[in-house]
């Protein structure tokens, strides 16, 4: 994953220090015959199962970065419909050593159009899978917010 620019440039000011940055999870829900499917991918860097996630970019709508980052991993057009979680990550220290508190907005997504695809490299596989089969994805905290993307009332949870 290519770290962004900007990121770069303060890590030139900060080294290793914590860093905080916004991160959004696009859940991107498809309606069938069978019935409710996500988007999932295998990331290239690790091979954890996922769903759409990146980092929100300077002056960016944190909504407009789900929409730019499901077109740029899965190459597939949503329509962001709410906001379903806001927490803080734990803290994760990147093999280079740099160390990250990504504070993260997690989005419910409907499908509009596209072929899932690996569209940037970022993952190496994309497909819909049946939201009563979540064994595979990587983390309790990414269950969780397809969870609450999926099922919530509609109310925005706030962690803490």
């Amino acid at each position: 994953m290519p770290t962004p620019e900007y990121v770069l440039k303060l890590r030139e000011h900060i080294g290793h220090e914590p860093l905080v940055l916004i991160g959004v999870t696009a859940v991107i829900l498809r309606e069938s015959p069978a019935g409710i499917a996500v988007l999932l991918g295998t990331r290239s860097d690790d091979g954890a199962l996922t769903p759409i996630t990146g980092i929100v970019d300077p002056g960016e709508e944190p909504a407009l970065a789900a929409r730019r980052e499901a077109m740029e991993e899965a190459g597939v057009e949503i329509a962001v419909e709410r906001l379903a979680w806001v927490h803080q990550l734990p803290r994760k220290t990147h093999v280079n050593g740099d160390q990250v508190d990504y504070f993260d907005l997690t989005f419910r997504c409907r499908w509009i159009s596209g072929d899932p695809h690996p569209a940037d490299g970022e993952m190496t596989a994309v497909g819909w899978h049946d939201l009563d089969d979540l064994a595979a994805v990587a983390s309790d905290d990414l269950r969780e917010r397809i969870r609450l993307a999926a099922t919530g009332s509609g109310d925005t949870l706030f962690h803490g």
